[in-house]
């Protein structure tokens, strides 16, 4: 019961989270043909990419990691069933708590806690575990890394970096660039995000707690549950999807109804679009210290992104794909615009508290950002 008197139940009562994982293990698309010993070499090469990448990335922005935090874990590289499951688990880790109200007594249909009650929520609770993890199963060959910043949030261990190595490999390959430099690149990028959350460790705990109240928010009220937690499931953890995942809002958008919850995800999307931009300049300022040929890498790995076929486009479309690239591309506008106002001292003002993140308004207007912070 919750403070009103009313039943509630948590969204695992609504989420087969297992059968997700399951089925997103056996639909992952086939990786690139790899031989033993290659395999062997991707996974040192990744490993030592991301361990070489933290300390240039920190003396770039600026930024250290809180010493009183929990020992940060080596990246973790993966092959794409193993991304898939480990984001089962990070939905899981975000949504369980969220409790959810079981429909009133009195309404039409199966009533609470009775048999056919009982018979339905089961149903509702498979079909919406196959449809998570046939969702991750396509997303699992798109994400070169990831940082996941909901597993472990509640009991303080710090979030994992993932690396799907399988993927790096097949894009090295499809770009025709050095695999060590690109490689490295990438970790760049992810090793970026780590930091962000390392060095400020109310960061996780604050955008845990708005995706999670964002959540109960969108499922407050019983009627058409199953459509309303499958959105949520297919758009809001996407906010913080790694490379190359869906754009914020592609499943939530639907389920919209007020202006507070408009005004959530246009906060959330704000948000996200400063941790993408902040860690693509960041990259790109590391870059050319580190990654020879790192002016070839952006470029084709720019045009690889605009000559997708059109089948593609409209896949990319319809999940929300290109709303992320969107992301990192008025992310990078809005740093690299409090950059040449304030530099990388007046940039890290940002992470000072939830009351310095820049609004939807002052993404898209830096200086704004600069005079209410700065004065």
């Amino acid at each position: 019961m919750d403070a009103r008197g009313t039943s509630s139940r948590t969204v695992a009562a609504y989420v087969d989270f297992d059968l997700a994982a399951r089925l997103a293990e056996r639909l992952v698309p086939a990786g690139p043909p790899v031989g033993r010993d290659e395999v062997a070499d991707v996974v040192g090469a990744l490993r030592e990419a991301a361990a070489s990448s933290a300390a240039p990335v920190a003396a770039t922005a600026r930024l250290h990691r809180d010493p009183a935090g929990a020992a940060e874990p080596p990246a973790l590289v993966v092959d794409r069933a193993s991304w898939a499951r480990a984001n089962v688990e990070a939905l899981r880790a975000l949504l369980e708590p969220v409790a959810v109200p079981a429909p009133p007594p009195g309404r039409r249909g199966p009533q609470p806690g009775g048999r056919a009650d009982r018979a339905t929520t089961a149903v509702g609770r498979r079909t919406t575990g196959a449809e998570t993890g046939a969702l991750l199963a396509f997303l699992s060959s798109r994400v070169l890394g990831q940082f996941d910043v909901f597993s472990g949030v509640d009991a303080g261990s710090p979030g994992r970096l993932l690396l799907v190595a399988p993927n790096v490999v097949q894009v090295e390959r499809d770009l025709g660039v050095d695999p060590g430099d690109f490689r490295r690149w990438v970790c760049l990028h992810e090793e970026a995000h780590r930091l962000q959350f390392g060095a400020n460790p109310w960061l996780r705990r604050w955008v845990t707690d708005e995706a999670r109240g964002l959540s109960a928010d969108l499922l407050a009220h019983p009627r058409d549950l199953g459509e309303r937690l499958g959105g949520v499931l297919r758009g809001l953890p996407d906010l913080l999807r790694g490379d190359d995942g869906p754009g914020a809002g592609a499943g939530l958008a639907d389920l919209l109804q007020t202006p507070g919850q408009r005004e959530r995800v246009r906060r959330l999307v704000a948000v996200m679009s400063l941790l993408e931009g902040h860690a693509d300049v960041v990259m790109d300022e590391v870059g050319p210290q580190v990654v020879p040929t790192v002016a070839t890498i952006r470029a084709r790995f720019t045009e690889r992104r605009r000559g997708r076929g059109s089948l593609d486009q409209l896949t990319r479309r319809l999940l929300g794909l290109d709303a992320k690239t969107r992301q990192y591309a008025d992310g990078a506008r809005f740093v690299r615009g409090v950059l040449q106002r304030a530099g990388w001292d007046g940039l890290n003002a940002v992470w000072r508290g939830p009351g310095e993140l820049p609004s939807p308004e002052e993404i898209a207007d830096p200086a704004a950002w600069v005079r209410r912070v700065h004065g």
